[in-house]
């Protein structure tokens, strides 16, 4: 994937600066420290969605190759993910560096080395349980180590960063002169300020079935077509991103959260008045619609809540294939007249009738029957991969979620 491509492009950009070197502890501080911001910075909501609008902004008139390319945007966490291992090794390095140098001759040094094996023990623990096995198995469990782990190796970085400025570590320099402060202001910047936009806010729960609850929400943000909403019951514990449903013309939004686990479960079950909202509404996958002049949409089941958005918004001609169980008893008339109201010759596979379809197949045909250039897949993991890959095979453009978070 153009994931890890962007990954390893990371790490070979860090290999061709290491054979540049040697380096002195400072630079290696330096390089670690400018990796782990890119690993920070690229998740923030305003640079995803600065880099969704640059991807995008080619029209349709490009080569379609350019665009196939600049569509896979949504792969930015490779970036992520290779600037915490390029960051990690940066440190690890300036770290060993350090210890062979004998900086314990000060109480400063012994802080540092202190300071310094705690981060990596850190960076061991946040990568480890970073890696598929364990983030698929146990995700909540990987949020909260991402989350405070993220917030401890910060902290930690600051009390480094301010102890190597300081002599007799240092040529004995203004600490503010040190540039890796500035750096990590950035960063915790970047950090905190999705924290400053946190507030408990009113919302409206309708429930069509005991699968599905609709989430209504008016407290004066209607967010743009595609974006995501996070949402939470206890701010501090678990955060989860739902896409948000704008109807044109009207204010505020709704969301689609369907029965997928304990905690979407409690949410349908009882049903809250108040819930939290934190940081940017940001952009998804199937906001790449625009590089293209004519789409499909596959969605099975609640899948159907980030297509909708751009079923209603009609900017690119578009043509669904729903495939869900019984789609008026779970999801409702309302939303389902709603759909067909805006694609009345979308295809709906009633699974409870016709049992579960080749959705490659059926998005094949689709694709050919509407003279589409790109398919966007909103399925499980699963299906999302067998569409994806199955068409760009036949060499369709295909896209769908990467489970990177």
């Amino acid at each position: 994937m153009h994931y890890n491509r962007l990954a390893a492009l990371v790490l070979l950009a860090n290999l061709g600066f290491l054979a540049a070197g040697p380096y002195s502890p400072r630079t290696l501080g330096l390089a670690a420290l400018a990796n782990l911001a890119l690993a920070v910075v690229v998740r923030q909501q305003y640079v995803i969605n600065l880099l969704f609008r640059l991807a995008t902004w080619p029209s349709t008139r490009r080569p379609l190759r350019l665009r196939w390319t600049l569509a896979k945007v949504y792969h930015f966490g490779g970036l992520h993910v290779g600037g915490a291992v390029a960051g990690a090794l940066w440190f690890l390095g300036q770290t060993a560096a350090l210890t062979g140098a004998g900086v314990t001759g000060s109480g400063a040094g012994v802080a540092l080395l202190v300071v310094a094996y705690t981060l990596i023990a850190l960076f061991a623990g946040i990568i480890a349980t970073a890696l598929p096995p364990f983030r698929s198995r146990f995700h909540d469990r990987f949020e909260k180590i991402h989350r405070y782990g993220g917030w401890a190796a910060l902290a930690l970085f600051w009390a480094h960063t301010v102890l190597s400025a300081l002599p007799p570590l240092s040529a004995g320099g203004p600490v503010v002169a040190e540039p890796g402060l500035w750096v990590l202001a950035l960063v915790t910047f970047s950090v905190a300020l999705p924290w400053l936009r946190l507030r408990k806010v009113d919302v409206r729960i309708e429930r069509p079935s005991s699968h599905v609850a609709l989430a209504h929400f008016d407290h004066g943000v209607t967010p743009f077509a595609g974006s995501s909403t996070a949402i939470s019951r206890s701010p501090l514990q678990e955060w989860h991103s739902f896409a948000n449903v704008p109807a044109p013309g009207r204010s505020g939004f709704r969301l689609t959260i369907s029965r997928a686990g304990d905690w979407t479960g409690s949410f349908i079950d009882d049903a809250p008045a108040r819930v939290w909202v934190k940081g940017i509404t940001t952009a998804g996958v199937a906001n790449i619609e625009t590089l293209f002049s004519k789409v499909i949409y596959v969605a099975t089941g609640s899948g159907i809540g980030p297509c909708l958005p751009h079923l209603l918004a009609a900017e690119v001609p578009a043509r669904l294939v729903w495939a869900t169980r019984d789609p008026r008893v779970t999801y409702g008339d309302g939303l389902v007249d709603e759909i067909l109201a805006v694609q009345p010759d979308a295809l709906i596979w009633d699974t409870s009738r016709h049992g579960k379809p080749d959705m490659v197949r059926l998005a094949y045909a689709t694709y050919r029957d509407f003279g589409a250039e790109a398919v966007i897949c909103i399925s499980n993991k699963k299906l999302t991969w067998q569409v994806v890959h199955g068409l760009e095979r036949r060499g369709i453009p295909a896209y769908g979620a990467i489970w990177d978070s």
